[in-house]
């Protein structure tokens, strides 16, 4: 059997066929009259978050008024290798994903160092429900309905100090736990940093639920990284380590092959990806196909990031 390494295989290729795949096999069960039955297989457990009233979260100061992906969609056509590179994997391998206990470490240039469980880390933040595009370097994208914490509140709660310039994020490192980290795929523990202006930036969230419910294991149960104006693998999933540094951190995506997924990797219709034109994506918003429609620059945040960039080569060297 042939095997081939996830740079090996355009992303842009592969996604139509994936996601026809995905409605077949949703159309099947709806015919067969067991939709109710299959819920669960889309909403995994969740014991960490238990405690965590997701359904409570206030409307957070930005969203959008575009059509919503719908929630079968988002919770069954994933990126998130530690349970496998094929879209389904996540939700198909991270039924029995133990989010319980889960804690957080909060290190590196602070005062205040840490580490917390999850409903303390959380609790004294008031939670906000905001409505994201989320668009990933594959060419494709949703419209997800997010609940969280602005990060940089969480941020200051442990007082960097001036030392610290960029933000380091790591995902758990546990292959019993996480079937696709037996595999030599990427080098793992995850791992992930932002600039400290673009952590602390307002738009930047640490979300624990989405569509009002607490977060499925296959979306980065318990607590993940959403930042939309990036492309989606910045957004972290599963975290469990915080590190506040005075370098450039490594980045995962940026480690394996820096050519092809830079460091900021803000989105950008200009800047093409080597393998595939970055100037459209395909929506994924029930249609059966999804719609393709143009890519906005920053994801079209631009009034609230791109004042973090002036002056930077967007286009060849900071990308």
């Amino acid at each position: 059997m042939l095997i081939r390494r996830p740079a090996e295989i355009r992303p842009s290729e592969i996604t139509p066929e994936a996601l026809f795949r995905e409605r077949r096999r949703f159309m099947r069960t709806v015919a067969a009259g067991t939709i109710l039955g299959a819920a669960p297989s889309i909403v995994a457990p969740r014991e960490a978050a238990a405690a965590i009233d997701v359904a409570g979260a206030t409307k957070g100061p930005f969203g959008t008024d575009e059509k919503q992906t719908p929630f079968e969609d988002a919770t069954s056509y994933n990126n998130f290798y530690e349970f496998g590179t094929s879209k389904r994997d996540p939700a198909a391998n991270a039924q029995n994903f133990k989010t319980s206990p889960w804690s957080i470490a909060v290190e590196g240039e602070c005062e205040k160092p840490g580490k917390l469980g999850l409903e303390d880390f959380v609790k004294p933040f008031a939670l906000q429900d905001r409505i994201y595009r989320h668009r990933c370097v594959e060419a494709w994208s949703m419209v997800i309905p997010w609940v969280g914490i602005p990060l940089g509140p969480v941020l200051q709660r442990f007082k960097p100090t001036s030392k610290a310039k960029f933000v380091a994020f790591q995902t758990l490192l546990d292959p019993s736990r996480m079937p696709g980290q037996k595999r030599d795929i990427l080098d793992w523990p995850y791992v992930e940093g932002l600039r400290i202006d673009e952590a602390m930036n307002p738009l930047t969230l640490l979300s624990v639920g989405m569509y009002g419910k607490v977060l499925p294991n296959q979306n980065g149960a318990p607590i993940r990284l959403v930042v939309p104006w990036k492309y989606g693998f910045k957004s972290i999933k599963s975290i469990v380590k915080i590190k506040f540094v005075e370098k450039q951190p490594p980045a995962t995506w940026n480690e394996y092959a820096p050519s092809e997924y830079g460091f900021y990797s803000n989105v950008n219709p200009n800047r093409d990806h080597p393998r595939w034109s970055q100037r459209t994506e395909r929506r994924i918003d029930g249609s059966f196909f999804g719609t393709r429609i143009e890519t906005r620059i920053f994801n079209g945040y631009g009034d609230q990031v791109a004042n973090l960039y002036t002056g930077m080569d967007l286009i060849h060297k900071y990308f």
